[in-house]
């Protein structure tokens, strides 16, 4: 019997739910979801100058900074059901790092971590970037802006990693010369 096999049928459990959380379980099988169906934008940000727009963040489960491309959650302030994935891109990259993208190109939904997390997030391309304020994100997120040149991004990367930075998996895809195509 195959695993889809074992567990199409079986019921999904809540065991847990927080205000974004939800802990769930089939079977024997365990995972968590966002609550209320909350996705996520990931934003792809390089400047005219041809430096990737990344953003360095405290994240509490690491218990240390992370290297992360700008993202954010998709309508989960109040009143915010419905929005648009690239008007959620569009907000959190000016939020976060202070760019206002004239353009978002969809590249398409993701999954995180398929094993254990059905969390999933819609990647974009911005384009026309424009600098309108500081960026840092809204209070309490104690972002900083990153600009790596492109070129640069491999030894960046591995210095922060050997400074005992946690490093986002979606960098990987900013080694691959496929996601750059103009």
């Amino acid at each position: 019997m195959s695993l889809e096999d074992e567990f199409r049928d079986q019921p999904e459990e809540i065991r847990w739910q927080g205000r974004f959380i939800t802990a769930k379980t089939r079977g024997r099988w365990e995972y968590v979801s966002r609550a209320r169906g909350i996705k996520a934008a990931v934003i792809l940000a390089i400047t005219p100058e041809d430096e990737v727009v990344l953003v360095e963040q405290f994240r509490v489960p690491l218990g240390r900074p992370c290297v992360e491309l700008p993202a954010g959650l998709i309508g989960d302030d109040a009143g915010g059901e419905g929005e648009e994935a690239a008007t959620a891109a569009i907000r959190e990259l000016e939020e976060e790092t202070g760019y206002h993208a004239g353009r978002m190109e969809n590249l398409g939904e993701y999954y995180s971590s398929p094993g254990m997390v059905t969390e999933a997030f819609t990647l974009f391309r911005a384009y026309d970037l424009e600098r309108v304020g500081p960026g840092g994100g809204v209070e309490g997120e104690g972002i900083t802006v990153l600009h790596v040149p492109r070129a640069e991004l491999p030894q960046f990367l591995e210095a922060k990693r050997a400074a005992g930075y946690a490093i986002d998996v979606r960098m990987l895809m900013l080694l691959s010369p496929l996601w750059f195509k103009e």
